[in-house]
């Protein structure tokens, strides 16, 4: 479908029920497109899956927000000039209906790739009429019902009721199709009177005219079908002979370009014969075939089907039905495919200056439309790689600074909005130990094992919420409780620290350096912020961080030490808690601090 369909959903779906139910209606959908582009052809599903998703957001169903679609269609169609298209259609609503095809032929010299829907009526009285509606596409009957209700209300000022009466299947070149018949109720009593008062006229009109043969309406519609009661062809026009062997027309009057082939006993001779005339099966190749097994030729020059429309009148002085038709022709170059001529065309009518019309325009609007795509289809790379970018932006980004006050500085706050004082955090140093780093080739395998620790380290953070705040040599840096607050900060911070032990002693260094850390952990209150323009960080002050620094010095390779403050927000149960006695503390004095174990190691992530 063209995606003015798909705009025109867009525009009321965002005006009715708002900008975030569209996101996510489209999100839910996996719909890839934010912009639907006027003349670019999207999917049929996409209509579909936007209906069902924004019925799972709402307490609405399917067919609902189909009807509501048709409707919306309607409404925004108007801003194009459509509208005028219907209006100039006819007098009254019926038969508007009655020329809804004519209406979809016209519009495919703006929308080639238009594959529209089928309709015609079967019965018409005062109250309405049957309509029968055909269409390639499954699900969208609903959305036929909400184009028709706003077309009658809206410019024809009618109330409409539509139900469906039957909904089929078949099946066309290999294709499903589906037929939904419906009633349509609504006021048709001027159609009705007016097709009385013109029927009575016409009958004046013909008792004073003298009667002509046959013959002669066929002169004037090369083209035309003459039935008889029973359906069979009794004549048909001059030009149509001439075009094509007529074997047999399909319901939709398109008709088969068909030979049945028989090898003469020399093979020097084809001979056409009618199937009427043949036996029940006929030799080809030493194969026996159905009289009725056709050759189609479509991809022949010359030898394409032809199409024919038009309407089909009753002729009470021979009792047949006339079928007044002409080819449907696109442009120019379908006419070499079918083996017409402008000439063949009727002498009456539009259809030459419709066929040349279209010639002149089309290639102008082909050159346009394939230029819309292509930009169109550039545009859709550039928002791909644009999502792309903006994604690795983010990861960056969100690396250097928490993702909530990353939120706050892309809002437009001051940095120093992001300034916070916190209550109550647990900040970790861990340093590596055990190596030195000398030459220069110690120096490049310092890099190596530190890379390597801390891409472990890295991992452990999200699974414990703990915030990593910076590397600085060989020390590495966390916290937990700030900028997202906790309640858990310190068990967290515990739980990735003996973990952070646990995993450096199972590390394989490329090296085969065996490498320990020791760490240090305090609790307390601290202020955190955004600090420099030139890749800023989240830095935290305040003397919980002096301490904690101070804890992780005075540490041993292999063991966590805490200080009374961080023991008193541990659960007892749940960890070894073993005193070590007074230490001193630069800046502190003599302070009583603890070691940690495990008790539970599958607190650990393995």
């Amino acid at each position: 479908m063209y995606g003015m369909l798909l705009e025109s959903v867009q525009y009321f779906v965002q005006k009715e029920y708002g900008e975030e139910i569209w996101k996510k209606a489209l999100v839910l959908a996996e719909c890839k497109h934010t912009v639907f582009n006027t003349h670019q052809v999207y999917p049929d599903f996409i209509m579909s899956n936007i209906a069902s998703a924004l019925a799972t957001l709402t307490s609405k169903s399917y067919d609902s927000f189909m009807n509501f679609f048709g409707h919306c269609f309607v409404r925004f169609f108007s801003n194009y000039g459509y509208d005028a298209t219907i209006k100039a259609t006819g007098r009254n609503f019926t038969e508007f209906l009655e020329s809804v095809d004519n209406i979809h032929s016209q519009f495919r010299l703006s929308y080639p790739k238009m594959k529209s829907p089928s309709m015609y009526l079967t019965k018409v009285d005062r109250h309405g009429c049957i309509l029968v509606y055909r269409s390639k596409r499954q699900g969208f009957t609903h959305y036929l019902m909400g184009q028709l209700d706003q077309i009658a209300t809206e410019i024809y000022n009618l109330k409409l009721e539509c139900q469906v009466l039957s909904t089929e299947t078949g099946e066309v070149d290999g294709k499903t199709i589906v037929i939904v018949t419906l009633r349509l109720n609504f006021d048709n009593t001027h159609y009705v009177l007016a097709k009385q008062v013109k029927e009575e006229a016409h009958l004046k009109t013909i008792s004073k005219l003298p009667s002509f043969n046959c013959d002669l309406l066929l002169v004037l519609f090369p083209f035309a079908i003459l039935f008889d009661p029973a359906m069979n062809i009794v004549a048909i026009g001059e030009k149509l002979t001439q075009c094509f062997y007529l074997k047999s027309v399909m319901f939709e009057m398109e008709v088969l370009r068909t030979e049945l082939v028989n090898r003469h006993r020399d093979n020097k001779e084809l001979l056409v014969e009618k199937a009427e005339n043949l036996k029940d099966s006929i030799e080809i190749d030493g194969k026996n075939i159905s009289p009725y097994a056709t050759i189609r030729r479509d991809s022949q020059p010359g030898q394409k089907n032809i199409l024919l429309k038009g309407q089909m009148q009753y002729l009470a002085d021979v009792i047949g039905i006339i079928f007044l038709c002409c080819p449907v022709v696109n442009d120019m170059g379908e006419l070499p495919e079918q083996g017409l001529y402008l000439n063949d065309m009727n002498p009456h009518g539009l259809a030459k200056e419709m066929v040349l019309a279209g010639w002149q325009n089309n290639s102008k609007l082909e050159l346009m439309f394939d230029k819309a795509e292509q930009r169109a289809s550039e545009l859709e790379i550039n928002l791909s790689l644009l999502e792309e970018w903006k994604q690795r932006g983010d990861d960056l980004l969100y690396s250097m600074i928490p993702k909530p006050v990353a939120e706050k500085l892309r809002a437009g706050n001051n940095p120093l909005s992001t300034c916070q004082s916190f209550d109550a955090v647990s900040v970790m140093f861990c340093e590596l130990v055990g190596f030195n780093s000398s030459t220069v080739e110690d120096a490049m395998e310092l890099v190596s094992t530190m890379n390597a620790v801390f891409t472990c380290f890295d991992s452990l953070m999200d699974t414990f919420n703990v915030y990593k705040v910076e590397t600085v040599g060989q020390i590495y840096m966390a916290v937990c409780g700030a900028p997202e607050e906790t309640l858990l900060h310190a068990q967290n911070v515990c739980d990735a620290s003996l973990c952070m032990t646990r995993h450096v002693k199972q590390l394989q260094i490329p090296s085969g350096t065996k490498v320990d850390v020791r760490i240090g952990v305090h609790s307390g209150p601290v202020v955190a912020g955004v600090v420099g323009i030139k890749v800023p960080r989240y830095c935290f002050f305040g003397d919980t961080v002096n301490t904690a620094s101070r804890m992780q010095s005075t540490s041993s390779p292999g063991m966590v030490h805490i200080s009374h403050s961080t023991k008193m927000m541990l659960p007892k149960e749940k960890y070894i808690i073993r005193n070590r006695g007074v230490v001193k503390l630069k800046g502190k004095g003599d302070v009583e601090t603890y070691w940690i174990f495990e008790n539970d190691l599958t607190d650990c992530m393995d």
